[in-house]
């Protein structure tokens, strides 16, 4: 798995972001995701040996394309010059959550988890139930210090509590969350050694695993809306 040819294609893209180069340039883009399937399955065995709900996972069913929706954009550049993938029990489903990866050059790269999507409302009211009911073990798995070390919960959130929730709660501020993710950014350098990347990914993403499992307790009877 040579993280440095995608980084290199990427950065290419990004100088060259056109359907006649993206075409005429075909070959390495083939080869480039191959490599980044490789590196998703690496990571599918190593994540597997202490979340084991990911282990039958396709790295193809994982990824997401690189052809942008420009339809409401001011930026109508076709492509997003980026690797990315979410690895969960249900595949690259917003839920349940898991292990996202972006591998993007000019140094905005992460590793990621939990609920990115907060237009599930359902999804929102689950979470904010659950952590009403559960926020003492909110509470323990945020401010683990190892935890710490790595992440600030992040997410889209509104000025005040909610209707229909304490504004005198404990978790207040977090009931304000329409979302709540992690993100742990890895500079260029680091994707220079495919081995280096995964072993860091493998170390942030143990870290993120109570968070996640949190999260899908809270998520378990969430349905996928219909399209």
């Amino acid at each position: 798995m040579n993280t440095q040819f995608m980084m290199d294609y990427l950065s290419a893209l990004s100088r060259n972001n056109n359907r006649e180069w993206y075409h005429a340039n075909k070959e390495d883009y083939k080869k480039a995701n191959a490599e980044f399937e490789e590196l998703l399955q690496t990571l599918i065995l190593e994540i597997g040996k202490f979340d084991s709900s990911i282990l039958h996972n396709n790295p193809g069913d994982l990824t997401f394309k690189l052809v942008r929706d420009t339809r409401f954009s001011h930026d109508k550049s076709p492509y997003l010059p980026a690797f990315r993938a979410h690895i969960s029990s249900k595949g690259k489903l917003p839920v349940p959550v898991g292990y996202y990866i972006m591998i993007k050059p000019d140094h905005q790269s992460f590793f990621g988890g939990g609920l990115f999507a907060d237009m599930f409302k359902d999804a929102t009211r689950m979470v904010r139930d659950y952590i009403v009911e559960n926020g003492e073990e909110w509470e323990r798995i945020i401010h683990d210090p190892e935890f710490e070390k790595y992440f600030t919960v992040q997410g889209t959130a509104l000025k005040k509590v909610p209707v229909g929730y304490e504004k005198e709660h404990p978790q207040a501020e977090y009931l304000k969350f329409k979302s709540w993710y992690l993100e742990y950014p890895i500079e260029d350098e680091v994707l220079n050694n495919a081995e280096s990347y995964a072993a860091k990914a493998i170390e942030v993403f143990r870290i993120m695993k109570p968070f996640n499992d949190y999260l899908n307790k809270a998520l378990a009877d969430f349905q996928m809306p219909a399209r």
